[in-house]
């Protein structure tokens, strides 16, 4: 089972940045797709593929966001520029087995436990 535990959320103005992390223990991270959601409208943010070669990004984010992940570390992160109010949200990364359909969060088996994002304008 893969615990997730998220950090580098606050509270930034808009136009900033911020970046998120994602540290994974307890299994293979390399085994697992990952991704990013944000609640409470379980909004896709962002997804990577198993060795980062492929990633996926919401129409909102797209241009403004990055998702990058070391599986030598175990993390993905999210790199957020350009920062607006409508990102304020809480962010959740998730593991999924799915190789493909990564902007569905019904296909992520594990999730961690959130960071909070105030972006004031």
């Amino acid at each position: 089972q893969v615990q997730l535990a998220e950090s580098g959320g606050g509270l930034v103005q808009a136009g900033g940045s911020l970046r998120l992390s994602c540290a994974a223990s307890g299994g293979i991270f390399s085994r697992y797709a990952m991704g990013w959601f944000r609640f409470p409208s379980r909004e896709f943010v962002a997804a990577i593929s198993w060795n980062g070669g492929k990633t996926y990004y919401a129409d909102s984010v797209k241009g403004r966001f990055t998702i990058s992940r070391d599986n030598t570390k175990n993390t993905v992160d999210l790199q957020m520029n350009s920062l607006k109010p409508e990102d304020t949200a809480d962010y959740y990364c998730a593991a999924s087995v799915y190789v493909d359909y990564l902007t569905n969060s019904e296909n992520y088996d594990y999730w961690g436990q959130g960071t909070q994002v105030t972006v004031s304008s």
